[in-house]
């Protein structure tokens, strides 16, 4: 290696080491301001829930206000879309759900990539899904649900969060399964589609277990059966899908935050550390217990597994439901 050579080669040592420093310079200082959290479902809604459980603890830890801000539409795509355009300075960040990963495999365009423009951060807290009827709606278990479904030529009612969620996905997978004919009506969010369903406009979903449960403990809807390997204790009573009669049908969600692809990985880090220690919080854990969940507090690097193992899982179920949104 000549002068030239050495010369070249420490310069651009010295400037990777002058890059991380700065990063970590910067992780250290954050947040010297207000931090937004994006929700990509209307207020009230589980995401939103969750959201809300950091944004009120955060700022014992950053002392800095933690404002959220709904931004639904488009299942999902117009929040992530706007979020991976923002600056990764970790200002900007986005709880969301298993949409984000069916996105790539359900939506013929998108102006972004969901896997790409995206830093995982950690995965909050997974609940499974719930298969619920109106209370109108003549039936008491999954049997009597498909064989009334099929003696109407027309279809039952299917309500989901939006195109391309989890509980639209569910539906479809349903669907697939069973020959039972279902319309879907797809809703902004988990408020809007409850009241529908409770009102009776709309006559079948699966709902997020947590969005459910007041309304399946208060009568307003009747709970079929329940998309997860075993039973919840909050619903003991309520059956599993393979238990009712559909072997292997599970179906959940889950609350992960995520950043732009642009932010340091030292900042992913240390966001992930303190967001980890609300969710350890006493108060955070029973509440995220309370709604139906399984805590998972995960590091960036096991969020980045699931997300893997998500898209694949559910670009399959995709294929299989014949579900697309264009």
């Amino acid at each position: 290696m000549n002068i030239t050579q050495m010369k070249k080669h420490f310069l651009r040592v010295a400037f990777g080491l002058s890059l991380g420093f700065t990063a970590l310079t910067c992780a250290a200082a954050f947040p010297d301001k207000a931090v937004t959290i994006v929700v990509p479902y209307p207020a009230g809604g589980a995401t939103d829930v969750v959201a809300r459980l950091l944004a009120e603890k955060l700022p014992a830890v950053w002392g800095q206000q933690v404002v959220v801000v709904n931004r639904p539409g488009a299942g999902t795509t117009v929040a992530a879309e706007a979020l991976a355009r923002s600056p990764g300075d970790g200002y900007t960040l986005y709880m969301t759900t298993a949409a984000h990963t069916i996105s790539a495999s359900l939506y013929s365009k998108l102006n972004y990539d969901p896997i790409k423009d995206f830093a995982p951060i950690t995965l909050v807290s997974t609940i499974p899904l719930v298969l619920v009827t109106t209370p109108a709606l003549p039936v008491k278990n999954l049997k009597d649900l498909i064989t009334y479904g099929k003696q109407h030529k027309d279809g039952l009612s299917m309500a989901s969060t939006g195109n391309g969620t989890p509980q639209h996905l569910a539906g479809e997978l349903f669907k697939a399964k069973t020959g039972t004919p279902l319309v879907h009506v797809p809703y902004k969010g988990d408020p809007p589609m409850l009241t529908d369903l409770i009102g009776g406009q709309v006559q079948v979903a699966f709902v997020t277990l947590s969005a459910a449960l007041p309304y399946i403990n208060s009568g307003k809807l009747r709970a079929i059966a329940l998309a997860s390997d075993k039973r919840a204790q909050a619903i003991a009573d309520i059956p599993t899908m393979s238990e009712a009669g559909m072997p292997g049908f599970t179906a959940a969600t889950w609350f992960g935050l995520f950043g732009p692809a642009t932010m340091p990985q030292a900042l992913v880090e240390k966001i992930y550390q303190d967001v980890s220690k609300v969710v350890a919080e006493p108060a955070t854990t029973k509440r995220l217990l309370e709604m139906g969940g399984v805590i998972n507090n995960s590091t960036p690097q096991a969020f980045k597994m699931v997300i893997d193992a998500e898209v694949k899982n559910w670009s399959e179920a995709v294929r299989l439901s014949g579900a697309r949104v264009d």
